[in-house]
């Protein structure tokens, strides 16, 4: 696990952020410097100056490059770096009482988002989205080939990024193929290279992505849309590591691991004869399993902020109101994560710069319970709750 060391452990602001990351799967240490043992960054409350020198002083003796101080008390939300970025300064409008309270959780949430996407960029919050990072985790740390299946627009492709990146693999390329979206003429070529001369229009060599990914790792996304003819090479690389360009005979040695995606039933599909059952065994040596947003609802609220912080380019992100916020976690989400980030940048649009209310989150479908009114209702959210 990443490691986070809070200077501060007396602090409820402190406490919640802690849960938070340790739900995204970062592990934090707490309690005085020398307890830091090599952590990615050291995060301190400060309420003056001289604590923030304290701060910065505290992490060059620990040889610790990242530092973030966060301040309560400031009547705007403001992000600031300083000392070359090192230093990310958090002045959050709240107190100390404040962080205990319902309205609170998306400042938190925002607060944890900033510090822990460098570190963990896959966001999680819910218990099923953990345990899957977790095993993701361990299967990162071999070279077994992995077949992730799910819904889509689930994560899939986001989860294999993760996986490369905490993997012996992660210095070198990876490489990511949508078999969908390359017409079945191009997808050779494309997959694994080809000669000059070998096709109308090959003026020079390509090497291929097989060959491109050489020490890294593969991304066969949508594996289901390739073709049965090229199935059978695809076989071939997986159980020889060697690779045939397009119009050659000659044989390139490759060293790479292969990670797959689909959002169909592939048992369905080999008894279809639409897919090799050979290759299939072949890519599913570890599955894992994606799941719809609607079935890891706690996800929901981390991911609309790390979208907005994403999609918001003009200053301080405004964020959900608890009531938006519920109104997020209230829909089924058929669209998934893609939905969600679609739903955050109309909202972006819509509101006013400073907060995203009811008014401002345009769903895709309105059946859905009717959230509690916000202090002064407004008129989507009373067409809302007549809709339901």
């Amino acid at each position: 696990m990443t490691t986070l060391h809070f200077l501060d452990p007396q602090t409820g602001l402190l406490d919640r952020l802690a849960d938070l990351m340790i739900r995204r799967r970062v592990c934090v240490t707490r309690g005085d410097i020398e307890l830091a043992n090599g952590a990615a960054a050291l995060i301190g409350l400060v309420t003056a100056e001289s604590d923030v020198r304290s701060l910065v002083q505290a992490a060059r003796a620990a040889k610790m490059r990242n530092l973030v101080a966060i301040s309560l008390g400031a009547e705007s939300l403001r992000v600031e770096t300083e000392h070359g970025g090192s230093l990310l300064r958090l002045h959050l409008p709240a107190s100390e009482q404040d962080i205990a309270a319902r309205h609170a959780e998306p400042l938190l949430t925002y607060v944890a988002e900033m510090i822990a996407h460098p570190i963990r960029p896959m966001v999680a919050c819910d218990p099923a989205t953990g345990g899957l990072i977790d095993l993701a985790n361990r299967v990162a740390q071999t070279d077994v080939t992995v077949l992730i299946n799910g819904p889509t627009g689930s994560g899939k492709e986001v989860l294999a990024r993760a996986i490369h990146d905490a993997s012996p693999r992660a210095g070198k390329p990876f490489v990511a193929l949508n078999c969908a979206a390359i017409p079945d003429n191009m997808l050779e070529a494309m997959l694994f290279g080809h000669v000059k001369g070998s096709f109308t229009g090959a003026v020079a060599a390509g090497q291929g992505l097989i060959r491109a990914a050489d020490g890294g790792t593969l991304l066969l996304d949508e594996i289901t849309e390739m073709p049965l003819a090229l199935q059978a090479k695809l076989l071939r690389v997986l159980q020889e590591r060697k690779v045939t360009p397009l119009g050659s005979s000659g044989e390139i040695a490759v060293d790479l691991r292969i990670l797959s995606t689909t959002n169909r039933g592939m048992r369905t599909e080999v008894a279809a004869g639409r897919f090799r059952e050979d290759l299939y065994y072949r890519l599913n040596v570890f599955p894992l399993q994606t799941l719809a947003l609607q079935d890891r609802p706690e996800d929901i609220a981390p991911l609309a902020i790390a979208f907005l912080r994403r999609h918001w380019q003009l200053g301080a992100v405004p964020l959900p109101t608890p009531t938006a916020m519920d109104m997020l976690r209230f829909h089924t989400w058929p669209g998934n994560v893609r939905e969600l980030e679609n739903v955050m940048q109309r909202a972006l649009v819509l509101c006013d710069g400073r907060r995203i209310t009811t008014d401002d989150i345009m769903l895709d479908s309105a059946e859905m319970p009717a959230p509690k009114a916000d202090p002064a209702p407004t008129r989507l959210a009373r067409r809302l709750a007549a809709a339901v």
